[in-house]
């Protein structure tokens, strides 16, 4: 009799495809690559199909593994979230959602947005991580978080954007990049600046491996330049810290910054750039997968972003 398949394999199958990798693949989840690769020659084995092709670019899916790789998801899916729920009713809550978003979006109106809703729906628990946009859509597909809030780069508005093919997606919020100088910088009494314009001075990183330090870096090189930062950090407010020490600009979101800026002793200066406005969206699994927690935020969420309003 066949073994069915065990979530275990599922996942190290998911991570395989995903990583184009059977080592880093083993290394994401804590494993040896020989263990990895004994678990699926024997998912191979059991339904007598290929289920990986190697090539100069790495490991691929047939079109099997594709099929497994859809399942698999939905499957994991599933199970998380079947286990959430259950475990949540154990402690009273009727209702958890998990959420995951960028630095931005937790740093702008989101919170207030959560907090709203947890004000209609008291016996709902939520929890929130930070991730890189890339993470976040990673976790939303294989069902290890319910909602993503992302930044979502256009044609017009070009970035690194993640897939979210297979995923449903709404608009959400929007903001707009500018430059942060503290008081004495050169830069100070400028009103607006062209992006070119900091080049030539020290500059803070924000978030590096995200999706603005993937722009800026892009905008630098499209100007002819490398990026020079003399100091990286992972978060807003300690870009902000950096820059009232007079250590260098550093290019953020204005709605984060602009509300704390005087108290710093911050310039917050308008960037003239059409990249500077970002849009964020709101990603999810199929909608016939979620769990009517989840619906109900999300349709808050949509809610609040239309009214084009604070949250509170």
């Amino acid at each position: 009799m066949p073994r069915e398949f065990d979530p275990l394999t599922l996942r190290l199958f998911i991570a395989v495809c995903e990583e184009g990798n059977i080592a880093r693949a083993a290394a994401r989840e804590s494993l040896v690559p020989s263990a990895v690769s004994k678990r699926i020659s024997a998912v191979e084995a059991q339904i007598g199909l290929p289920l990986l092709r190697r090539g100069r670019r790495g490991i691929a899916p047939t079109a099997a593994g594709e099929a497994l790789l859809r399942q698999a998801r939905d499957l994991l899916g599933l199970m998380a979230r079947m286990q959430a729920e259950l475990s949540e009713f154990g402690t009273g809550v009727q209702g958890s959602v998990r959420v995951l978003a960028s630095v931005s979006v937790l740093a702008e109106q989101l919170p207030d947005d959560l907090a709203s809703f947890l004000a209609q729906h008291q016996a709902v628990r939520i929890s929130i991580d930070e991730r890189l946009s890339h993470e976040i859509v990673r976790s939303v597909r294989e069902g290890a978080a319910d909602l993503g809030v992302l930044w979502q780069p256009t044609a017009e508005r070009p970035g690194d954007p993640p897939d979210v093919n297979g995923l449903q997606t709404w608009p959400y919020r929007s903001d707009h990049l500018c430059v942060v100088v503290p008081a004495s910088h050169p830069l100070a009494g400028q009103p607006t600046l062209r992006f070119a314009q900091t080049l030539d001075h020290a500059a803070i990183g924000v978030a590096p491996g995200g999706l603005m330090d993937t722009l800026l870096r892009r905008q630098t090189a499209l100007a002819g330049r490398t990026p020079g930062y003399r100091i990286q950090v992972s978060g807003l407010d300690a870009a902000c810290r950096i820059v009232a020490a007079g250590l260098g600009l550093a290019v953020l979101p204005r709605e984060a910054v602009a509300p704390h800026a005087s108290a710093s002793g911050l310039r917050v200066l308008a960037l003239a750039e059409d990249w500077a406005e970002r849009r964020f969206i709101l990603c999810t699994r199929p909608e016939a997968l979620l769990g009517a927690t989840t619906r109900l935020l999300v349709a808050h969420l949509r809610q609040q972003a239309a009214a084009g309003r604070p949250a509170l």
